[in-house]
């Protein structure tokens, strides 16, 4: 009976806190086991006052803000500001169980300011999607002010003018922070930004949504766009404080509820949506890369960048890799005397903030510290430190990147980096791989049957969802399928160091209009390679083929990305695109793999082979089988371009 009554008192705490049941964890807890949550909840509640308030934009439109200001009056305190569409619950008198990115910035002691974004939860306005920046505006709050004029960048330098001047014990000064979405809006808001916004890290933030989320290179990632807009992109009429229910399939096999219950895509909204996902309905109308994703690339917006700004990403992030390495790359090129910094880890999507790092799925990147204990304790805090409170020393450099393989943080002074030389690893005729190109003069090629009713799957879970370590999955499932092409190195005789994008060029045929090509880079594990520590039973890594990176492009746009065009039914053509950066040592001892395919279901949607204009409105006799050919003689070289550490 004591028991009972221990385990009411404990789950009533949870909830008053804000950890209900129905919400789970918020994004850097996964972690902390229950007893750590309610000690730091229990010490935000001593130390932290919370207030709600509601601050107006320069249109008239106002935004539901909590924040969360020390007890001690005695000194002031910077600003830490986390905008987001997710919500900032709890909306009563519980804390959030975390405050800013780590608990040690509650226990040093900043003021935390979190924002439902215009049009979410109990924000007023209407909500647009990677609302497009509107180019040329006036966002200085002193000049006339048009009801039109608004987008992210105005309503961050609203919420940061009206802070520093309403909230008590200010310094003056402010730092940004968020994952995923709200990287977006931590990195938009560095754009004209307010001169109070001094430092500014957006961590897994998407750019583009036609490479970040929900497409790559045009092929659509299914699972992770229908489960994510079932749930985040049905109507909010009026400001609210619920949350919509997670999607039910009806069964925990997404690979048959893709397949058999959905089918071709423009079922989806005919049998599952009814017209309630206005978003979902505006992708199904954009299909090729045209102004209305256009609009929504934050890249070219990125110039003049003041704030200091250090740009977070994984390796293995299923949502958004994308978006770190290119929002980087376009604040280096565009706004060259700002200080901005790179730091990529051993993460899943937002894997610094919520588990430790030290493993991902099966394979093991260390825990001397865990990764992500070291990059919270040795990078974020002191970035944030340094700008905010002027303590301590700015010792980061450029580009703190985690090497896998060798299971090591490295340091580079540009990234990336300067030791990095060009390579090309070519296919070769039985099954082969190597930095030597072909000689065989003839047209050699291997070639296999894809069939949209028998897709192959993405990886051997059952689940609904786009799992969060496919990225790192074991590939000897898939290379045993005959629609599968795998290409492999001899035993390496040295450690291969890879740095850097890599690019896919292959020479390609097919007998259908179309087809979608999935390029994937392994590394292939001795034999008797022993398990990792975190490894159960029944898992064997000896022999295991770790996916390092993967991409998929689809063929209708190897000329443009705006306008789509057929393959000549059997006629070689060249296909090229980026599988984005890496850092990763194939140790000796190892071998090098590509696996080549056409199909990567459910994570990908099918491409029916058949050209048709728009793929979302595809029927089922669409659907055809068509054989695909892959050359590597030396005339067709099919290879991946590399950079190579020296």
């Amino acid at each position: 009976m004591q028991r009972t009554h221990s385990l009411l008192v404990h789950a009533a705490l949870l909830i008053w806190l804000g950890i209900h049941p129905e919400f789970g964890f918020s994004q850097a807890l996964d972690a902390r086991t229950e007893q750590q949550v309610i000690e730091d909840s229990l010490f935000i509640l001593a130390h932290y006052e919370k207030r709600k308030v509601q601050i107006p934009m320069r249109d008239g439109v106002k935004l539901f803000t909590s924040v969360y200001s020390p007890k001690d009056k005695s000194q002031k305190y910077p600003i830490m500001l986390n905008r987001t569409p997710y919500s900032v619950r709890p909306y009563g008198a519980g804390c959030q169980t975390v405050l800013g990115p780590s608990m040690m910035f509650a226990k040093e002691k900043f003021i935390f300011v979190y924002q439902d974004v215009r049009g979410c939860f109990m924000s007023e306005g209407e909500f647009v999607n990677m609302r497009p920046q509107i180019s040329n505006l006036s966002r200085n709050v002193g000049k006339k002010k048009s009801k039109k004029d608004i987008d992210e960048s105005t309503d961050t330098f609203d919420t940061i003018a009206w802070l520093v001047k309403n909230i008590p014990n200010s310094n003056g000064k402010v730092g940004m922070w968020g994952i995923s979405y709200p990287g977006f809006y931590t990195a938009v808001g560095t754009i004209d930004a307010h001169p109070a916004l001094v430092a500014a890290s957006p961590q897994a933030p998407i750019a583009d949504w036609f490479w970040d989320d929900f497409y790559h290179h045009g092929a659509f990632f299914l699972p992770h766009a229908f489960n994510f807009f079932a749930t985040f992109g049905l109507p909010r009429p009026q400001p609210t404080t619920e949350r919509h229910p997670r999607f039910d399939h009806g069964t925990p096999d997404g690979y048959r509820f893709f397949l058999e219950e959905i089918g071709p895509l423009k079922n989806a909204d005919e049998k599952y949506f009814k017209g309630r996902v206005a978003f979902w309905n505006e992708i199904t109308e954009h299909p090729n890369y045209d102004e209305f994703w256009q609009a929504r690339n934050l890249l070219p917006h990125l110039k003049n960048i003041k704030p200091a700004v250090m740009i977070v990403g994984g390796w293995f992030d299923a949502e958004d890799l994308y978006g770190p390495l290119k929002i980087y790359r376009k604040i280096e090129q565009s706004s060259p005397g700002a200080f901005n910094i790179l730091v990529m880890g051993p993460w899943r999507h937002g894997g610094w903030a919520r588990d430790d790092g030290s493993s991902l799925g099966n394979v093991f990147f260390g825990n001397s510290p865990p990764p992500s204990q070291f990059y919270q304790e040795s990078i974020e805090f002191p970035f944030f430190m340094y700008y905010l409170k002027g303590r301590g020393q700015l010792n980061l450099p450029e580009a703190y990147v985690f090497e896998t393989g060798v299971n090591q943080w490295r340091t580079f002074s540009v990234w990336p980096p300067k030791e990095v030389a060009s390579d090309t690893l070519y296919l070769h005729e039985n099954s082969g791989l190597s930095f030597t190109p072909p000689t065989i003069s003839s047209n050699a090629f291997d070639e296999f049957i894809s069939d949209p009713a028998k897709p192959v799957p993405f990886t051997e879970t059952i689940t609904t969802s786009m799992t969060v370590e496919y990225m790192t999955d074991d590939q000897r499932f898939a290379g045993r399928r005959p629609d599968v092409l795998v290409y492999q190195s001899d035993v390496l005789p040295e450690n291969v160091t890879l740095a850097g994008p890599i690019m896919a060029n292959l020479w390609i045929s097919t007998t259908a209009g179309d087809a979608d090509w999935v390029v994937k880079l392994i590394d292939v594990y001795p034999d008797d390679h022993p398990n990792f520590p975190h490894n159960p039973e029944h898992i064997k890594i000896g022999g295991y083929q770790q996916m390092v990176r993967s991409e998929v492009f689809r063929g209708r746009f190897r000329n443009s990305y705006e306008k789509p065009e057929p393959f000549v039914p059997n006629e070689i053509a060249k296909i090229n695109f980026e599988l984005l950066d890496v850092l990763h040592t194939f140790k000796k001892g190892h071998r090098i793999m590509m696996q080549i395919q056409s199909t990567w279901f459910p994570l990908v949607g099918r491409n029916p082979q058949k050209y048709v204009d728009n793929i979302f409105k595809a029927i089922a006799e669409d659907f055809i089988k068509a054989t695909h050919r892959v050359y590597h003689s030396a005339e067709h070289r099919s290879h991946l371009h590399v950079g190579v550490v020296r």
